[in-house]
């Protein structure tokens, strides 16, 4: 094998597993604040107009941030073809459960405001469980990934936290992404939810970051091997005090002028950032814990190299057009009208 091609066989990989944690991330970070407000949304009677508001403030987004799952999905089945066989096996009850929430969403918004409108309630509820379906799923998926597929009444444990953890984390995002389209009683609100969201995502994060190294030795191993430790114990710091800062922040909402609505938000981004380098931390070079790596399921170099060119022009736009829509959309949520 000439060097050109052994080099192409290393790095190739390493690319796709790179955008598709690109994927993975934004994804979460996306489809998980509107997630988060579904999850939140408040079904009392008298709550018609908050609730209004809050699908107002996901509407010109929701559909779109489900691009990233698409991608990362068909990311994973192009470019690691025997690592998604490997997963969808292990996870295809809680995928076709996600499935499900994500459809009761997608009927639950459009009917909301097109049906009778003593059946909007309804539709509302539907809009809700299927939020809070799709993240009860997902978190069990990860709960799964983490602990390599075992099974066991441990690994079922494990993954019921893991699951309530990403409920817990989505709705955080949620509260905070009102925090910054919301004004004055829902904004309120939205700060006291994502305060009790923050510190139960807290509480799932220390689980699974106590959880993690005792049942994987090799992810022992790798974060406290010294003097290595000295160095990635700065990431769970680092996203304990973000936590720290925010709940500081979240007891001072609202501000003046509405003063620094973003940061919260922000800061859970940020959150979800070091949590998502610790997971990598964790596993990389493995796509399966502890059974495949990303060379060994990785697709033939010429396969690789040609989806490269259109990953390359696809993802820019995709980018792009997000970029450009929270743009459009910036500023503080008015009313969902349908024409």
């Amino acid at each position: 094998m000439s060097e050109s091609a052994s080099a192409a066989t290393y790095w190739l990989p390493v690319v796709f597993i790179g955008l598709m944690g690109l994927a993975v991330l934004v994804y979460a970070v996306l489809d998980g604040y509107d997630l988060g407000v579904g999850i939140l949304l408040p079904l009392g009677e008298q709550e018609e107009s908050q609730r209004d508001i809050m699908i107002a403030s996901i509407g010109p987004f929701w559909d779109a941030n489900e691009t990233w799952l698409v991608l990362a999905i068909g990311l994973l089945l192009i470019a690691f073809p025997m690592a998604y066989n490997q997963v969808l096996m292990h996870l295809y009850i809680p995928a076709a459960i996600m499935l499900i929430g994500l459809i009761m969403r997608g009927v639950a918004f459009d009917f909301r405001t097109k049906a009778a409108v003593n059946h909007k309630l309804a539709w509302d509820r539907i809009f809700k469980a299927g939020s809070l379906t799709t993240s009860l799923a997902q978190g069990y998926m990860l709960g799964l990934y983490v602990m390599g597929f075992r099974s066991g009444w441990e690994t079922q444990l494990f993954s019921a936290v893991s699951a309530l953890g990403v409920t817990a984390a989505y709705s955080y995002l949620g509260g905070t992404w009102l925090i910054l389209k919301a004004e004055a009683d829902l904004q309120k609100r939205a700060a006291r939810w994502a305060r009790r969201a923050g510190r139960a995502m807290l509480v799932g994060v220390i689980a699974v970051s106590a959880i993690n190294p005792l049942v994987n030795p090799s992810v022992f191993d790798r974060w406290f091997t010294y003097p290595l430790v000295m160095f990635v114990l700065l990431i769970p710091t680092l996203c304990f005090l973000a936590f720290i800062f925010n709940d500081f922040l979240l007891a001072r909402v609202p501000k003046t002028n509405d003063r620094h609505s973003a940061v919260p938000f922000a800061t859970v981004v940020i959150i979800f950032l070091m949590c998502f380098i610790g997971l990598a931390f964790s596993f990389y070079p493995d796509i399966v814990p502890g059974q495949l790596n990303i060379w060994q399921a990785a697709s033939a170099n010429a396969s690789l190299q040609f989806i490269l060119v259109g990953a390359l022009i696809v993802i820019p736009f995709i980018l792009g057009y997000t970029a450009f829509s929270y743009w459009v959309f910036r500023g503080k949520s008015t009313k969902l009208r349908y024409h």
